[in-house]
Protein backbone atom coordinates (compact mmCIF):
# COMPACT_ATOMS: atom_id res chain seq x y z
CA UNK A 1 0.00 0.00 0.00
CA UNK A 2 1.28 3.76 -0.83
CA UNK A 3 1.84 5.86 2.16
CA UNK A 4 1.81 9.52 1.82
CA UNK A 5 3.75 12.45 3.13
CA UNK A 6 1.58 13.85 5.53
CA UNK A 7 1.48 17.23 7.22
CA UNK A 8 0.26 17.41 11.13
CA UNK A 9 -1.32 20.13 12.10
CA UNK A 10 -2.49 21.27 15.88
CA UNK A 11 -4.93 24.00 16.34
CA UNK A 12 -6.99 25.34 19.14
CA UNK A 13 -10.41 26.02 17.65
CA UNK A 14 -10.89 26.79 21.49
CA UNK A 15 -9.05 27.63 24.35
CA UNK A 16 -8.33 24.29 26.07
CA UNK A 17 -9.08 22.03 23.29
CA UNK A 18 -5.72 21.43 21.31
CA UNK A 19 -7.02 19.95 17.82
CA UNK A 20 -4.96 17.34 15.95
CA UNK A 21 -5.24 17.20 12.41
CA UNK A 22 -3.79 15.22 9.41
CA UNK A 23 -3.14 16.75 6.36
CA UNK A 24 -2.36 14.86 3.07
CA UNK A 25 -2.48 15.22 -0.62
CA UNK A 26 -3.63 17.49 -2.95
CA UNK A 27 -7.45 18.48 -4.78
CA UNK A 28 -10.61 18.47 -3.91
CA UNK A 29 -10.49 18.41 -0.14
CA UNK A 30 -11.93 14.81 1.67
CA UNK A 31 -12.41 14.93 5.26
CA UNK A 32 -12.21 11.46 6.82
CA UNK A 33 -14.08 11.04 10.07
CA UNK A 34 -12.70 7.81 12.02
CA UNK A 35 -15.09 5.68 14.48
CA UNK A 36 -14.81 4.38 17.93
CA UNK A 37 -11.33 2.54 16.94
CA UNK A 38 -9.67 5.50 16.16
CA UNK A 39 -7.39 7.05 13.13
CA UNK A 40 -6.12 3.98 12.52
CA UNK A 41 -8.85 2.20 11.31
CA UNK A 42 -9.49 4.82 8.56
CA UNK A 43 -5.58 5.29 7.29
CA UNK A 44 -6.37 2.92 4.38
CA UNK A 45 -9.41 5.47 3.31
CA UNK A 46 -6.53 8.32 3.98
CA UNK A 47 -4.48 6.34 1.14
CA UNK A 48 -6.98 6.07 -1.44
CA UNK A 49 -8.02 9.78 -1.69
CA UNK A 50 -4.32 10.81 -1.43
CA UNK A 51 -2.98 9.97 -4.17
CA UNK A 52 -5.68 12.63 -5.90
CA UNK A 53 -7.50 14.90 -2.95
CA UNK A 54 -6.72 16.75 -0.29
CA UNK A 55 -7.29 14.92 2.93
CA UNK A 56 -8.20 16.42 6.49
CA UNK A 57 -8.07 13.71 9.30
CA UNK A 58 -8.48 15.28 12.57
CA UNK A 59 -8.43 12.87 15.95
CA UNK A 60 -11.35 13.17 17.71
CA UNK A 61 -10.58 15.03 21.37
CA UNK A 62 -9.95 11.93 23.57
CA UNK A 63 -8.52 9.41 21.26
CA UNK A 64 -4.62 9.24 20.86
CA UNK A 65 -4.56 10.17 24.06
CA UNK A 66 -5.51 13.71 23.08
CA UNK A 67 -7.17 16.08 25.31
CA UNK A 68 -11.36 16.38 25.68
CA UNK A 69 -12.35 19.01 28.18
CA UNK A 70 -15.50 17.83 30.50
CA UNK A 71 -17.69 20.62 28.21
CA UNK A 72 -16.74 19.17 24.96
CA UNK A 73 -19.23 16.15 25.16
CA UNK A 74 -21.80 16.14 22.00
CA UNK A 75 -21.79 14.84 18.30
CA UNK A 76 -22.76 18.31 18.07
CA UNK A 77 -19.57 20.00 19.41
CA UNK A 78 -17.61 17.90 17.35
CA UNK A 79 -19.51 18.65 13.95
CA UNK A 80 -19.51 22.53 14.70
CA UNK A 81 -16.01 22.36 15.56
CA UNK A 82 -15.40 20.63 12.38
CA UNK A 83 -17.84 23.17 10.12
CA UNK A 84 -15.48 25.74 11.65
CA UNK A 85 -12.52 23.77 10.67
CA UNK A 86 -13.69 24.22 6.58
CA UNK A 87 -14.67 27.66 7.41
CA UNK A 88 -11.50 28.63 8.68
CA UNK A 89 -9.61 26.70 5.68
CA UNK A 90 -11.84 28.00 3.51
CA UNK A 91 -12.60 24.94 1.95
CA UNK A 92 -15.58 23.98 -0.22
CA UNK A 93 -16.86 21.16 -2.24
CA UNK A 94 -15.44 19.12 0.33
CA UNK A 95 -16.27 15.41 0.47
CA UNK A 96 -17.26 14.63 3.99
CA UNK A 97 -16.28 10.81 4.47
CA UNK A 98 -17.45 9.28 8.19
CA UNK A 99 -16.94 5.36 9.40
CA UNK A 100 -19.13 4.19 12.58
CA UNK A 101 -19.17 7.01 14.95
CA UNK A 102 -17.35 9.25 12.56
CA UNK A 103 -20.43 8.69 10.50
CA UNK A 104 -22.71 10.20 13.15
CA UNK A 105 -20.56 13.28 13.05
CA UNK A 106 -20.74 13.29 9.00
CA UNK A 107 -24.35 13.30 8.62
CA UNK A 108 -24.73 16.14 11.76
CA UNK A 109 -21.89 18.10 10.00
CA UNK A 110 -24.66 18.29 6.65
CA UNK A 111 -27.84 18.90 8.62
CA UNK A 112 -25.87 21.63 10.35
CA UNK A 113 -23.72 23.17 6.69
CA UNK A 114 -25.68 26.48 6.60
CA UNK A 115 -22.50 27.70 4.98
CA UNK A 116 -22.78 25.27 2.42
CA UNK A 117 -19.08 24.00 2.82
CA UNK A 118 -20.15 20.04 2.24
CA UNK A 119 -20.25 18.97 -1.80
CA UNK A 120 -21.18 15.41 -0.62
CA UNK A 121 -21.70 12.95 2.03
CA UNK A 122 -20.11 9.41 2.41
CA UNK A 123 -20.94 7.16 5.44
CA UNK A 124 -19.91 3.56 6.01
CA UNK A 125 -22.04 1.50 8.61
CA UNK A 126 -22.73 4.60 10.79
CA UNK A 127 -24.42 5.04 14.07
CA UNK A 128 -26.45 7.81 14.83
CA UNK A 129 -30.30 7.77 14.28
CA UNK A 130 -32.58 5.77 16.32
CA UNK A 131 -33.97 3.03 13.94
CA UNK A 132 -37.07 1.28 15.59
CA UNK A 133 -36.31 -2.57 15.94
CA UNK A 134 -32.90 -2.12 15.49
CA UNK A 135 -30.42 -1.17 18.52
CA UNK A 136 -26.89 -0.31 18.49
CA UNK A 137 -24.45 -3.36 19.38
CA UNK A 138 -21.39 -2.00 21.27
CA UNK A 139 -18.36 -3.54 19.21
CA UNK A 140 -15.31 -5.10 21.85
CA UNK A 141 -12.11 -5.55 21.61
CA UNK A 142 -10.56 -8.97 21.85
CA UNK A 143 -8.43 -9.92 24.12
CA UNK A 144 -5.54 -10.98 21.59
CA UNK A 145 -4.32 -11.03 17.95
CA UNK A 146 -6.89 -11.97 14.86
CA UNK A 147 -7.06 -16.02 14.75
CA UNK A 148 -3.67 -17.16 12.57
CA UNK A 149 -1.31 -13.99 13.47
CA UNK A 150 1.36 -13.86 15.20
CA UNK A 151 1.28 -12.41 18.91
CA UNK A 152 4.20 -10.32 17.84
CA UNK A 153 2.93 -8.85 15.00
CA UNK A 154 1.58 -5.16 15.37
CA UNK A 155 -1.55 -4.77 14.30
CA UNK A 156 -4.36 -2.52 15.52
CA UNK A 157 -7.07 -4.51 17.41
CA UNK A 158 -10.39 -5.31 15.75
CA UNK A 159 -12.54 -3.06 18.15
CA UNK A 160 -12.69 0.21 20.23
CA UNK A 161 -10.74 -0.40 23.50
CA UNK A 162 -12.25 0.12 26.25
CA UNK A 163 -10.43 3.77 26.82
CA UNK A 164 -11.89 4.54 23.63
CA UNK A 165 -15.50 3.18 24.25
CA UNK A 166 -15.67 5.31 27.31
CA UNK A 167 -15.10 8.34 25.15
CA UNK A 168 -17.34 7.67 22.67
CA UNK A 169 -19.76 7.25 25.32
CA UNK A 170 -19.21 10.84 26.21
CA UNK A 171 -20.31 11.55 23.00
CA UNK A 172 -23.25 9.60 22.16
CA UNK A 173 -24.65 9.01 25.66
CA UNK A 174 -25.29 6.01 26.14
CA UNK A 175 -28.64 5.19 24.02
CA UNK A 176 -25.84 5.76 21.26
CA UNK A 177 -28.15 7.18 19.17
CA UNK A 178 -29.79 10.65 18.70
CA UNK A 179 -34.10 10.09 18.34
CA UNK A 180 -34.50 13.36 15.85
CA UNK A 181 -31.67 12.87 13.39
CA UNK A 182 -33.43 10.28 11.40
CA UNK A 183 -35.90 13.21 10.85
CA UNK A 184 -33.62 15.99 10.35
CA UNK A 185 -31.67 14.14 7.46
CA UNK A 186 -34.40 15.18 4.88
CA UNK A 187 -32.65 18.84 5.25
CA UNK A 188 -29.20 17.00 3.38
CA UNK A 189 -29.25 18.92 0.25
CA UNK A 190 -25.85 17.39 -1.21
CA UNK A 191 -25.16 13.74 -3.27
CA UNK A 192 -25.57 11.37 -0.23
CA UNK A 193 -23.72 7.89 -0.34
CA UNK A 194 -24.52 4.73 2.12
CA UNK A 195 -22.31 1.97 2.14
CA UNK A 196 -22.84 -0.74 4.49
CA UNK A 197 -20.72 -4.29 5.21
CA UNK A 198 -23.63 -6.91 4.61
CA UNK A 199 -22.14 -9.40 7.95
CA UNK A 200 -22.17 -5.98 10.38
CA UNK A 201 -23.17 -7.47 13.60
CA UNK A 202 -23.00 -3.59 15.37
CA UNK A 203 -25.73 -1.95 13.06
CA UNK A 204 -27.45 -4.81 10.28
CA UNK A 205 -27.78 -3.41 6.78
CA UNK A 206 -31.49 -2.83 7.29
CA UNK A 207 -29.84 -0.19 9.94
CA UNK A 208 -28.71 1.18 7.04
CA UNK A 209 -31.08 0.69 4.68
CA UNK A 210 -33.56 2.61 7.02
CA UNK A 211 -30.29 5.32 7.21
CA UNK A 212 -29.92 6.05 3.18
CA UNK A 213 -33.89 6.44 2.47
CA UNK A 214 -34.01 9.27 5.55
CA UNK A 215 -31.40 10.73 2.83
CA UNK A 216 -33.16 12.55 0.07
CA UNK A 217 -31.68 10.59 -3.11
CA UNK A 218 -29.21 9.03 -1.31
CA UNK A 219 -27.50 5.57 -2.88
CA UNK A 220 -27.35 2.84 -0.79
CA UNK A 221 -24.34 0.27 -1.51
CA UNK A 222 -23.60 -3.50 0.51
CA UNK A 223 -20.66 -4.47 0.31
CA UNK A 224 -20.27 -7.84 0.29
CA UNK A 225 -18.10 -10.49 2.72
CA UNK A 226 -17.53 -7.26 5.18
CA UNK A 227 -18.66 -6.68 8.53
CA UNK A 228 -18.72 -3.04 10.17
CA UNK A 229 -15.46 -1.67 8.70
CA UNK A 230 -15.42 -2.38 5.12
CA UNK A 231 -13.43 -0.13 4.05
CA UNK A 232 -10.59 -2.64 5.94
CA UNK A 233 -12.21 -5.97 5.18
CA UNK A 234 -13.39 -5.42 1.30
CA UNK A 235 -11.54 -2.57 0.02
CA UNK A 236 -11.69 -2.96 -3.43
CA UNK A 237 -15.29 -3.11 -3.49
CA UNK A 238 -15.54 -0.23 -1.37
CA UNK A 239 -13.67 2.01 -3.21
CA UNK A 240 -14.91 1.23 -6.06
CA UNK A 241 -18.78 1.83 -4.63
CA UNK A 242 -17.37 4.76 -3.43
CA UNK A 243 -14.93 5.88 -6.79
CA UNK A 244 -18.36 5.44 -8.78
CA UNK A 245 -20.47 7.14 -6.83
CA UNK A 246 -18.56 10.34 -6.75
CA UNK A 247 -17.86 9.98 -10.99
CA UNK A 248 -21.68 10.04 -10.78
CA UNK A 249 -21.84 13.20 -9.46
CA UNK A 250 -19.25 14.58 -11.93
CA UNK A 251 -16.75 15.25 -9.03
Amino acid sequence: MTTHQATGLTIEPYPGLPLTVRDVGAGRPVLVLHGGGGPVTMSGVVDHFAATSRVLAPTHPGWEDTPRPEWFSGVGDLAETYLELLDDRDLSDVVVLGSSFGGWIASEMTVRDRGRRIGALIIMNAIGPRVEGHEVRMPTAPPGPPPGQDSGAAAPPRGPSPEAIRTMLAYTGPSLSDPKLLHRLARVKVPALVVWGENDTVVTPDFGRAYAAAIPGARFELIRDAGHLPAREAPQATFAAVDAFLAATGR
